[in-house]
């Protein structure tokens, strides 16, 4: 079986060239240069800049930043000895490490943030007690990224999420304070950055260096990486050509993390890492325009602007947004993402007058000052008017994924998403047909969503898990297989009408499994709005001889088995009820509850519906409607 897993790091450094193929441009780069300032700047301001600081304070959401700080003065810094680097290697155990490592980071910035606040030198002691510290380790790569160990021993110098995360942080934090930290601490943070971000991602660049896997890769990886090392060449590079330099090979770059969404702006990846990627890619972004004096914008460039309105057009009803891929549940777009985007393409009126409209705690230093010193209005990009093509339904036709609402003011709210597609998607589950129910604010049917990532999550038993393969999904058992994964196990569209009244969508989901003797099998998705609303889903199959078939609904809530053909699923005070139609086949319901390692504080429960004799011609309509509301405590996801 042949898989590819675009985050598997052996697999992804095979399939690239050994030195880089795209050459920049000495003209580009000095032409950057001559629209770059003299001296190099981050976000925000320097801590000499008292008005912008004391400004900053006096906004509710800054308003308890030294408090929290204050404990630091007193806890000791968290040792991280090789030993807890080397457990991910032994173990495949992601948390131990990270939980010792995250809270040490993250000391940059809480005690950056502090310090420029109070402007009191409290804080600069235990900062750069921190800064000694991380300049100490033996590298800045997560040991999850570092499973052969060539960056812990000093075999290679690869950037990775990391790494790039730890550059750009101490870079900011470094322009912010300039010389109330003391020399030798700028010096070195600065030979840090450096040699362990900087240079080997020029030398990659320039074809001296093999070229790191998330140079030309189409995920979030891409972007994270190349807007955080640029954000930190332009904090911390004195030369305007070296900065230039950064600049221009991102532009190069960031075309391949573009490239990986649908050209309807799908974001196989999830919202999470909607979040995560164009986070950085507005970053990218927004460090370019700045530096340049708006010479260069990407977020100008047409290929982002369909990406960019992945958080518009993907909320269900109620604020639920899609589960599928790796997603946590209850994931929604950041609100100051989303209002960045809907202001840079004209959705929103701009604020009147100056002022920090999208100021506020954000992933880190560098985004915190990013988003709180962008002073309204921000410059309209491209007015596109882009939105969801109807209050009734969002479709990526491209990415093969549709949501269905009922309309405004119905009564209860109801909303589904449809997932077709292929099992080949960044962070892919195997989940081709596969299906969600919202009532209200409650997922009543759902996508499980991520496991918690360990070794396994990223190997090549990555479909072992009951969440990540089909088993976790509302799809059929067909001849007791699985789905396959791969892009050829892909929906295509049989049928697609859509109407005030009715959406239907039908799917050929045939080439998701390789059963035995399976000629056809087609799922078609009829949602009716109106006064009684409801998803009717629709499995026909055909065998050569008699086989198996088994359809499943995957939910967070409590189920029972109302009468023989009736199903009730509660979550809260939302349910819906399921009408189960086999054409007079009989059938046996079987609840599981799936035992794999979820972030969720409930465990997803699989309902089985199998025929309980093989057959050759199969038909199973599942009807699900909403029922009314019971008193009981409401929940909203797990």
């Amino acid at each position: 079986m042949r898989v590819f897993y675009a985050w598997i790091l052996a697999v992804l450094a095979a399939a690239i060239p050994s030195f880089g193929g795209d050459k920049i441009s000495p003209d580009r780069v000095r032409e950057i240069a001559g629209w770059l300032p003299e001296r190099p700047a981050g976000f925000g301001w320097p801590i000499t800049n008292r008005a912008a600081w004391t400004r900053l304070a006096g906004l509710p959401a800054f308003a308890r930043v030294v408090a929290n700080a204050d404990p630091l003065l007193l806890k000791p810094l968290p040792e991280l000895p090789d030993e807890l680097f080397l457990d991910y290697s032994r173990t495949g155990n992601r948390d131990r490490w990270q939980h010792v490592a995250f809270e040490r980071r993250g000391r940059i910035a809480k005690l950056t943030l502090a310090e420029a606040l109070e402007n009191k030198g409290r804080f600069l002691p235990p900062l750069e007690e921190v800064i000694a510290a991380l300049c100490a380790e033996r590298t800045w790569v997560y040991p999850a990224h570092d499973a052969a160990l060539d960056n812990f021993y000093g075999r290679q110098s690869v950037p990775d999420l990391g790494a790039v995360f730890m550059a750009m942080e101490l870079a900011e934090a470094d322009y912010i304070l300039g010389d109330r930290l003391r020399p030798e601490t700028r010096r070195l943070l600065r030979e840090n950055i450096d040699r362990r971000v900087l240079e080997p991602f020029k030398a990659m660049v320039e074809g001296r260096q093999k070229e790191a896997f998330w140079m030309r890769i189409k995920n979030n990886w891409n972007a994270v990486c190349l807007g955080s090392i640029t954000t930190a060449a332009l904090a911390v590079k004195e030369k305007p050509e070296d900065r230039a330099f950064f600049i221009a090979a991102s532009e190069r770059y960031i075309r391949h993390y573009l490239e990986g969404f649908t050209s309807d702006g799908y974001c196989g990846e999830g919202v999470g890492y909607w979040n995560y990627g164009f986070g950085h890619f507005i970053l990218l972004s927004e460090a370019v325009r700045q530096a340049t004096g708006a010479r260069l914008d990407l977020m100008s460039d047409p290929a982002a602007a369909q990406p960019a309105f992945f958080c518009v057009r993907s909320e269900i009803i109620n604020g639920v947004y899609p589960t599928i891929s790796d997603v946590h549940p209850g994931t929604k777009p950041d609100r100051q993402l989303a209002d960045y985007v809907r202001e840079r393409f004209g959705l929103n009126t701009p604020p009147a007058g100056k002022g920090l409209p999208l100021a506020g705690m954000s992933q880190g230093l560098a985004m915190t000052l990013m988003f709180s010193s962008l002073e309204a209005p921000l410059p309209v990009a491209r007015a596109m008017g882009i939105g969801p093509e109807s209050p009734l339904r969002s479709w990526f036709k491209d990415g093969g994924v549709l949501l269905c609402r009922t309309g405004a003011g119905n009564q209860p709210a109801f909303g589904v998403a449809i997932k077709g597609g292929h099992n080949a998607e960044n962070h892919n589950h195997n989940d081709v047909g596969s299906f969600s129910v919202v009532v209200g604010h409650t997922m009543l049917i759902c996508d499980p969503g991520a496991e918690v990532y360990t070794a396994r999550t990223f190997g090549p038993h990555r479909y072992d898990s009951k969440v990540l393969n089909s088993y976790g999904h509302a799809v059929p058992v067909v001849g007791q297989q699985l789905q396959r994964p791969g892009a050829e196990a892909r929906a295509v569209v049989l049928q697609q009408e859509f109407s005030e009244a009715m959406d239907t969508l039908k799917l050929d989901i045939q080439s998701a499994y390789q059963a035995k003797d399976l000629k056809r099998l087609e799922r078609t998705f009829v949602f009716r709005r109106g006064s009684a609303p409801a998803l009717e889903v629709c499995d026909e199959a055909g065998f050569g001889t008699p086989q198996s078939f088994e359809s499943a609904l995957i939910t967070w809530g409590e189920w029972r088995q109302a009468s023989t053909n009736t199903l009730e699923i509660r979550d809260g005070s939302e349910a819906v009820s399921v009408n189960i139609d086999t054409h007079g086949q009989a059938f046996q319901v079987r609840g599981e509850t799936i035992d794999e390692n979820v972030p969720t504080s409930r465990k997803p429960v699989r309902i089985g519906i199998a025929l309980q004799a093989p057959a050759t011609n199969v038909f199973v309509r599942l009807r699900i409607e909403p029922l009314g509301a019971e008193p009981g405590p409401a929940r909203s996801n797990p």
